[in-house]
């Protein structure tokens, strides 16, 4: 019997009931906005926790187990009583509430230690932050605009491109003056290295700085970047960070890079909401200060065809 406290997660849900729709763990990411690999994690921890495989590859493509048919009409129930409910809790929007889904890691490591200058220039706007890694239901009123990290954003949105990233490893400075210290890639044989659950491009940064072999290393493996981080932080091992997520970090001198070799991230950070928000006062005093705090241009750098 499933208690409560190990009920599965709406992520896991989603991501199970996009997967059997579309037979298809890719096309499952493409509709969430996630990575194929986070659809897989989601799935995995589901299976875990029904203690049952869902799904079957075969020569046909993903096929959902009996247990995965059975379970799917439970999912698509659960999922569209949740939409019921906040559609008749919806209300209309404030001009002076804004109601935020963003990413738990880039909230902590980066938006989170400056919201502050925003309070500072609209002390009166109320800004409330959920954590979500997928594109939230507008329509349903759950929330007011979204910040994704993706490689395309959604279609028919305003979007604006705010943040690109290199991704590089990183370490506590005492372990990269450590004894020996680190000052070649090899030098990462004697440690462990820090894992994504989702994005993990260990694999494309060894090989790109020539050690291809240390792939067999293995590391503790961490399903939020800022966990994995703060792991670094505090000596763990080396961690291929995300640079907004690292930046602050480094900057404190809590980290360091121990090589300057990185690789561009063919994910961005990317803040969308309905074309129908552009007037939001809310909206439009967040868009202008986001930009202006990551440097980026007043104006989008994509805004998607319905």
């Amino acid at each position: 019997m499933i208690t409560p406290r190990h009920l599965p997660s709406m992520r896991s849900l989603q991501a199970f009931e996009a997967a059997a729709r579309h037979r298809s763990f890719t096309a499952a990411a493409a509709e969430l906005h996630v990575t194929q690999s986070a659809i897989s994690q989601q799935v995995r921890l589901l299976e875990v926790g029904l203690r049952c495989e869902l799904f079957a590859r075969t020569q046909r493509g993903l096929v959902p187990t009996e247990e995965g048919r059975r379970f799917l009409p439970v999912a698509q129930d659960v999922l569209a009583r949740l939409r019921v409910g906040l559609d008749g809790m919806a209300k209309p929007q404030d001009e002076d509430r804004l109601v935020l889904s963003v990413l738990s890691s880039f909230a902590s490591k980066w938006l989170v230690p400056r919201l502050t200058r925003f309070r500072r220039l609209c002390p009166d706007i109320e800004i409330t932050l959920y954590p979500s890694p997928i594109l939230p239901d507008f329509e349903a009123g759950a929330a007011d605009a979204a910040i994704l990290w993706c490689e395309t954003p959604p279609e028919g949105f305003a979007c604006h491109r705010f943040l690109e990233e290199e991704v590089f490893p990183v370490c506590a400075p005492a372990l990269a003056e450590g004894d020996p210290p680190i000052a070649e890639p090899l030098d990462l044989a004697r440690h462990s290295l820090l894992r994504s659950a989702t994005h993990d491009l260990w694999s494309v940064w060894l090989a790109a700085a020539g050690v291809a072999e240390l792939e067999r290393l293995r590391g503790p493996v961490f399903d939020d970047a800022s966990m994995m981080i703060e792991a670094a932080v505090d000596g763990l091992g080396i961690g291929l960070a995300r640079g907004a997520l690292a930046v602050d970090d480094l900057a404190a001198g809590r980290l360091v890079r121990p090589f300057a070799l990185g690789l561009p991230s063919p994910f961005a950070y990317h803040l969308i909401y309905p074309r129908r928000a552009v007037t939001h006062p809310a909206v439009a005093a967040f868009t202008e200060w986001l930009l202006a705090e990551a440097g980026a241009q007043t104006t989008p750098s994509s805004d998607s065809q319905a």
